[in-house]
């Protein structure tokens, strides 16, 4: 499955949504094939860092899998379902390829107007612009290392 690589800036409208560049929609699954009914739903997560990472349907599914063997009665898989679950919302993809992001969602990231899309292979990540550049002048000093520690 090809990977969702690059960064874009767009807007956000006045009803919450957000088109998906063309070069992302692109490289959702079924898009390219015409026996297929082109993919319409994404997840999307608040993440702690204050982004937001959409997933297509069978991208999540496997994280999925993992999260339904965590066991109801054990406390901490317990618990970590419901912190996974209460962060997570599924959107579609209309028509004209955008997504509609809840307040909620927006609020999580301090989104207002411009976003920044960053793709990140199975995922695409979304940013407040002055948070990310934020993000990345702070950290740019621990690239190195951390590509050494993992590459």
């Amino acid at each position: 499955m090809p990977g969702f690589i690059g960064k874009e800036l767009h807007a956000i409208d006045d009803k919450g949504r957000l088109m998906i560049p063309a070069r992302f929609r692109k490289r959702l699954s079924g898009s390219e094939s015409a026996s297929r009914k082109p993919h319409n739903l994404l997840y999307v997560m608040k993440v702690p860092d204050g982004s937001l990472e959409l997933y297509e349907s069978m991208v999540w599914q496997e994280k999925e899998r993992s999260l339904m063997a965590l066991s109801d009665f054990n406390p901490d898989e317990h618990l970590l379902k419901t912190l996974l679950y209460e962060r997570l919302d599924c959107v579609d993809i209309d028509r004209q390829g955008r997504i509609a992001l809840s307040r909620e969602f927006l609020d999580h990231a301090a989104i207002s107007r411009e976003v920044v899309i960053v793709g990140a292979n199975i995922k695409m990540i979304l940013w407040e612009p002055g948070r990310l550049e934020r993000v990345v002048r702070e950290n740019s000093s621990r690239v190195q290392v951390l590509a050494s520690r993992y590459f």
